[in-house]
């Protein structure tokens, strides 16, 4: 059952597109503004975003949920008819549909979209702006369209992390896994590690969101 994410202030035509993809399978989240989009996206497989919203605009709304989520789908709503809209919109989006529309066809263009990000994800693990292709054994910064290059000890440490998704690690079990020798208490090198991992993944490897650190206890990369 896939999730979506909905963003709507017209209650009217959001209570209909609710009620017509919750009839289609959907599990649907509505928000009235894009406020608390960002921590909702994490949920969800796809988002519906309106244009004309309280506070931020749907623009900016889904630019800045497209650059947090690269690999979530987007379709823009919008009575807007512009060419120049549409532009802007599809700048960042995956679709654009303007208003009056018909449920099934808002319902055909999710499913191209869902089926497509399944497809180009199915080898791909994503971690916020990270796209690691397991199948092409390559790691890709989506802002910048970059890959990034590790060594093969730091190599070696993140696919540990993705063959634990979720789970917390001690420095011991990621030090014997990666090296193949018993861990000495105080040796320092696997901190000099994750640090340099850091600082290839991360946006501020001082305040790390990819490798965290779980005081006390070890390291964790969520998925």
């Amino acid at each position: 059952m896939k999730k979506i994410l909905y963003i709507e202030d017209d209650l009217e035509i959001g209570k209909w597109v609710k009620e017509e993809l919750e009839q289609r399978g959907y599990t649907v989240t509505w928000l009235l503004s894009g406020d608390g989009a960002e921590m909702e996206v994490r949920r969800h497989d796809l988002v519906i975003l309106d244009v004309m919203l309280p506070g931020l605009d749907g623009f900016t709304v889904g630019q800045r949920l497209k650059k947090e989520f690269p690999k979530t789908p987007v379709i823009m709503l919008s009575a807007r008819t512009a060419v120049d809209d549409k532009l802007q919109g599809l700048q960042f989006a995956d679709d654009y549909l303007t208003k009056p529309f018909y449920p099934d066809e808002l319902a055909a263009r999710m499913d191209i979209l869902l089926r497509r990000y399944a497809s180009h994800s199915s080898n791909t693990v994503t971690l916020r702006h990270i796209c690691i292709n397991l199948s092409e054994n390559t790691i890709r910064d989506e802002r910048t369209g970059e890959e990034v290059i590790l060594t093969g000890k730091q190599h070696q440490i993140l696919m540990y992390f993705l063959r634990h998704p979720n789970q917390i690690l001690m420095k011991e079990q990621i030090y014997e896994a990666v090296w193949g020798e018993p861990f000495i208490e105080g040796d320092k090198t696997l901190l000099v590690h994750i640090r340099h991992l850091r600082e290839k993944l991360e946006l501020n490897p001082g305040s790390p969101e990819i490798v965290e650190t779980i005081r006390g206890l070890g390291y964790r990369v969520k998925q």
